[in-house]
């Protein structure tokens, strides 16, 4: 399996990873398949709505931490609006493509930011 450059620098060397302590919101998804969970926390600006600081913690293989960690670097600073939009495909699009058998990967990343967003909005 050949990864391209892209997920192999957010593989060995992720932005964001981490946990932020007292979050504004936080998503967790996992597939009990491959095993991979993703954990996404989220601190928002509460005046224009924008994701402030955003931080992944994720238990998985190379394409899992890469997809955890460009995820953060393209909704960091988005509104929670422009930030719902995000879909799987401009993830595997932004790491210049993964192998089919890694697509699963994305699609998690992509639930789990949708899932911090969801418990956000369900504090206000």
């Amino acid at each position: 399996m050949k990864y391209s450059k892209k997920v192999m620098q957010n593989f060995l060397h992720p932005k964001n990873m981490g946990e932020i302590k007292n979050p504004d919101g936080f998503g967790e998804i996992g597939n009990p398949v491959c095993g991979d969970i993703i954990d996404v926390y989220i601190k928002v600006d509460k005046k224009t709505k924008k994701i402030k600081d955003i931080k992944f913690k994720t238990f998985g293989c190379a394409a899992a931490i890469a997809t955890s960690s460009i995820i953060t670097q393209i909704a960091k600073g988005k509104k929670l609006k422009e930030a719902k939009k995000i879909k799987y495909k401009e993830i595997v699009k932004s790491l210049g493509g993964l192998p089919k058998i890694k697509i699963h990967c994305s699609e998690l990343a992509e639930k789990a930011l949708k899932a911090a967003i969801e418990d956000y909005e369900n504090k206000i």
